[in-house]
């Protein structure tokens, strides 16, 4: 066998995100890329690491097997690494966060200057819904989670980054049309919401139930990003994180609607297990975020918490 670590590495992502096209995202090479080294990877092995049904790729109880080992060399590769820049002076490790979806707006903005300041330090960010972020977390396997609603069941340690806001929004050519809660079906527009899990969907659900709304047509996507294309083409309206929209507020493709008890207000929350021992990567960006925290905000969000309805 002639294995490569980039070889592990790739096949390692495949077979945690059961997905050629998310590994290639997290790794930043083409699908094409990864499908050769996957195969090479493969023809290595007598049986087989993994078998796709339909469009989808499931990876085989050997697979698995190799993964976790595939894994386990990485981090040894990784260790020597850090170990080699540690002596060195540099500060260097392995930085794990967990991101929900929205988040991604938001979390890269605080890690960026503490990633050039650190070049020793690899980082891995994953994005995805609340309920795999919570569970991420519960389980050890991140050093932060990102989140805007704290998960109660988790004795947690947190800095608070900034505010999520969340509006009604709607394309300026159905803007005049909207009624949310309207008795007539021609006085409403479907309501986009997100998948099971996310916690932009609760806080949808939460206000639906509480001013006790009419909502007659629901539509459901599973990414903001499809939300937003799917509001801005005119097919619905969303209650949305502002904090993904800076541009299509700014150039009219979205507008806000005011409605009764919104906006709904939450807080942009990193947090991690009370009982976890931070490693000194970790606890160097906890002191940096301190520090930094109010320059990052005033810098790069200044438009978000000043930004006025129309």
């Amino acid at each position: 066998m002639n294995y490569t670590l980039h070889q592990l590495q790739i096949f390692e992502r495949v077979a945690h995100y059961q997905s050629i096209t998310k590994a290639s995202e997290e790794l930043h090479l083409t699908q094409p890329a990864v499908s050769i080294q996957l195969k090479n990877f493969q023809n290595q092995f007598p049986i087989p690491l993994f078998e796709v049904v339909g469009r989808r790729l499931y990876i085989s109880d050997f697979g698995k097997e190799i993964a976790q080992a595939a894994e386990d060399v990485l981090n040894a590769a990784d260790t020597i690494n850090y170990k080699t820049r540690a002596i060195g002076g540099q500060l260097a490790g392995r930085l794990r966060v967990a991101v929900v979806s929205t988040g991604k707006y938001v979390m890269p903005y605080f890690l960026s200057g503490f990633m050039k300041n650190n070049p020793g330090v690899d980082l891995r960010m994953d994005v995805t819904n609340k309920t795999v972020v919570v569970e991420n977390l519960e389980q050890n396997l991140v050093d932060f989670a990102l989140v805007s609603v704290l998960p109660d069941h988790l004795k947690l340690e947190r800095i608070e980054l900034m505010p999520n806001i969340l509006q009604l929004v709607a394309n300026q050519r159905y803007f005049e049309k909207i009624k949310l809660g309207g008795r007539a079906k021609s006085d409403a527009v479907p309501l986009i919401f997100r998948e099971k899990g996310s916690a932009t969907r609760a806080a949808m659900e939460n206000y639906i139930k509480e001013y006790d709304l009419n909502v007659q047509k629901r539509i459901e996507l599973t990414s903001n990003e499809a939300v937003k294309q799917a509001v801005i083409a005119g097919l619905g309206c969303s209650i949305m994180p502002l904090i993904g929209l800076r541009n299509e507020l700014q150039n009219g493709d979205l507008k806000i609607f005011p409605q009764k008890k919104l906006p709904i207000t939450t807080t942009w929350n990193l947090v991690w297990l009370k009982s976890k021992k931070l490693s000194p990567v970790a606890n160097e960006l906890l002191e940096y975020l301190e520090i930094e925290k109010r320059n990052i905000i005033t810098e790069n969000f200044e438009w978000y918490s000043t930004f006025q309805i129309k």
